[in-house]
């Protein structure tokens, strides 16, 4: 049986969000109803909030949430009831030409819920990355949840459905960090500390954080960074040679997705070394580099969607890390807000004054 919930809904573009009641049908053949525990307030719902996604509205906001599954439709071996999960946004075809190669991190062909869930009147809603928890319950598909450890802080472990696990990913697995690199991270929001995180993670022996800001710095300080350079004050290209003996990092992580930005990663890596871009650019945003600089540098220039992750390898993993101690999660959640905070808490991430807001529900 259909059951109405809670949810936080962006009807039109820059309008505030409001909290509505959905409806959130049961679980068809492949789907699953997850009661939500905790979901971080995520830069990328802001972009939908401001129609920067797609003009889909309206939208059911919230994507980076860990919950318990409540019921799961036919054919679901995924996951059980009771089951402890934290959401993704990639679940993976297994049929696509990438998954038949076993990189099925790169699935061509990810998919959500077939089913829509609606307002009251019936007008269909378009969750956000396929998830929609900003919200009592949700429906997703199946493979949207992966089955960690229980004894996890929900709060914590929601994280890694989006921005912490960008971040570790795109130094772990995009960037490749091994054990005695350098490492520059260009932008310390939630998921350039995320990427320190990662670097220290691998074994990087130096983390060089560049920001704007002073606070942020300080923050990738506690979190492993080795170095800060803020880039108001200084050449961040010339500090980070000068930090690496005038060679430049092994690897360099751009996580603000600004050319600017990019351009500076790009001449601040090593010669052969890596850039890795996690920031989100704008469509209109363009890039000019001398062509003969591209080839002439040599190494690798990637991109990191969602930290190249594979949910079902690499949640587990990060959880069990957590639990050890290993991995401090709990510092990246700033407060913890009730559903009716999301609007004032995307107004304190705009100015950059938490790394995540989470709701608990």
């Amino acid at each position: 049986m259909a059951q109405q919930v809670q949810g936080v809904i962006a009807r039109a573009k820059g309008e505030p969000v409001r909290i509505e009641t959905i409806i959130v049908p049961d679980p068809g053949p492949g789907e699953a109803v997850v009661k939500i525990q905790a979901c971080g307030v995520c830069h990328t719902d802001l972009h939908y909030r401001e129609g920067g996604i797609n003009d889909d509205f309206p939208f059911l906001l919230g994507h980076e949430a860990a919950g318990v599954v409540e019921s799961v439709g036919e054919g679901v071996s995924e996951v059980a009831v009771g089951d402890f999960v934290i959401l993704n946004w990639r679940a993976v075809c297994g049929q696509c030409r990438a998954c038949r190669r076993g990189r099925p991190q790169y699935c061509f062909d990810t998919h959500n819920a077939k089913q829509k869930m609606t307002l009251t009147d019936g007008t269909e809603l378009s969750p956000a990355l396929g998830i929609g928890a900003f919200a009592e319950k949700t429906l997703v598909a199946a493979g949207q949840c992966t089955k960690v450890d229980p004894e996890a802080s929900p709060a914590a472990a929601g994280l890694l459905g989006c921005g912490v696990m960008a971040g570790i990913g795109a130094a772990i697995n995009t960037g490749d960090v091994g054990r005695g690199d350098s490492v520059a991270v260009i932008g310390c929001g939630g998921v350039g500390n995320a990427a320190v995180v990662g670097a220290r993670l691998a074994g990087a022996a130096r983390i060089i954080a560049v920001d704007i800001d002073d606070k942020k710095l300080e923050t990738a300080k506690g979190l492993g960074a080795t170095h800060t350079v803020n880039s108001r004050s200084a050449d961040p290209v010339e500090a980070i040679r000068e930090l690496t003996g005038g060679n430049g990092a092994d690897v360099v992580i751009e996580a603000v997705g600004r050319p600017e930005t990019y351009e500076q990663a790009f001449y601040a890596r090593d010669l052969a070394g890596t850039v890795v871009l996690v920031g989100v650019p704008t469509p209109e945003m363009k890039i000019e580099l001398p062509l003969l600089d591209v080839f002439g540098r040599g190494g690798a220039l990637k991109s990191s969607w969602y930290g190249d992750c594979l949910p079902s390898r690499d949640f587990p993993m990060l959880i069990d890390l957590y639990r050890q101690g290993r991995l401090d999660l709990d510092a990246f959640v700033t407060e913890t807000i009730a559903l009716e905070g999301v609007e004032k808490a995307f107004e304190r991430m705009h100015h950059g004054d938490v790394l995540r807001s989470v709701v608990m529900f």
